[in-house]
């Protein structure tokens, strides 16, 4: 097996090669945009990863891996209009530097170009990698949309949330993992347990995700930071607060969460004095941990050597501490 790193360049010269410039130019080019924006690649690296885990060369893997870099970043351009958010990875957005219509085709050609990378493979492959892509495609839209009705509720639970993200990020990072075991043709039993692993794995990365969101540092994060509170996203720091807080605290927090302003800077600070005062920022890097050592006791079940583990559990030590 190789190095994080090392996947992440066997990944970009391979999308470096990918022939996505055609016409109309409008269609493709912010494709190519998007694609090119950098990010960590973590999806397509675990594709790899997990082809080797199962004693495959990661090359086989490559076009399974491109499909979920493809359709996690179609997610992201519409995310993007979604949220009206100004910035991706510290570059403008796709809606922003184009339009919002050509955002949305742009977006729709991606999810179709994810599919296409399937058809390298042989029929049985293609059929297991096809099947479970358009599960895990739908999951993400049923999270997104949960997503988007919890901005309109004041009484969303940790458990719901926790689905939530659970479909819209987690199941992609688990299905990343289960395509290269597929490619692989590992037995189902194994492939089963690196999507568990994955789906951890991505929970507590959703999770880190969610705190950087408030608490990163704007020179590394590469989005808005403080963009979930300006949403008024009810993410795992805010039902935390509010469990944690007292009435008039809680009380405050609902307040700055129902508000729009044209200035945010005053609302965030707000909102991140209550997440540290009340504990919720406590408790949701301690939810982190728990979702990771969860991903490591799967891997205690694999039957793959110690060595392949090895790499799995450093991967994941690695995502809990990251600060982009």
């Amino acid at each position: 097996m190789h190095d994080i790193s090392q996947y992440q360049d066997f990944f970009i010269d391979y999308l470096k090669k990918q022939d996505i410039h055609k016409e109309p130019g409008n269609l493709y080019e912010p494709i190519e945009y998007i694609l090119g924006l950098g990010g960590k690649r973590i999806r397509p690296v675990l594709t790899l990863m997990a082809s080797e885990v199962f004693d495959t060369t990661y090359k086989t893997a490559l076009p399974a891996a491109m499909a979920v870099e493809v359709f996690h970043n179609f997610s992201l351009v519409h995310d993007d209009i979604m949220d009206d958010a100004p910035l991706r990875r510290g570059q403008i957005t796709v809606h922003e530097k184009w339009n919002l219509n050509t955002g949305i085709l742009s977006g729709d050609a991606m999810l179709i170009l994810a599919y296409q990378y399937f058809e390298q493979y042989e029929p049985t492959v293609f059929r297991d990698l096809a099947k479970l892509f358009s599960k895990t495609a739908l999951e993400v839209c049923e999270g997104q949309q949960w997503d988007v009705d919890f901005e309109e509720r004041n009484n969303v639970t940790i458990t719901e949330y926790l689905k939530m993200i659970e479909y819209k990020t987690a199941v992609l990072v688990a299905a990343a993992m289960k395509m290269g075991a597929i490619v692989a043709k590992t037995s189902e039993k194994e492939a089963d347990l690196i999507y568990d692993f994955g789906l951890n794995l991505g929970l507590a990365f959703q999770l880190q995700d969610d705190y950087l969101d408030a608490f990163g540092d704007p020179e590394t994060f590469g989005k808005q930071v403080g963009g979930d509170i300006i949403e008024n996203k009810k993410t795992y720091l805010y039902i935390k607060a509010l469990e944690f807080s007292t009435p008039e605290k809680a009380d405050e927090l609902q307040k700055l969460f129902s508000i729009q302003l044209e200035d945010n800077s005053d609302k965030i600070e707000k909102a991140k004095a209550i997440f540290n005062e009340s504990g919720a920022s406590k408790a949701t890097q301690e939810t982190i941990e728990m979702y990771t050592l969860k991903a490591f006791e799967t891997l205690k079940k694999m039957e793959i050597s110690q060595e392949k583990k090895n790499v799995l559990r450093t991967f994941g030590e690695n995502l809990m501490d990251r600060k982009v």
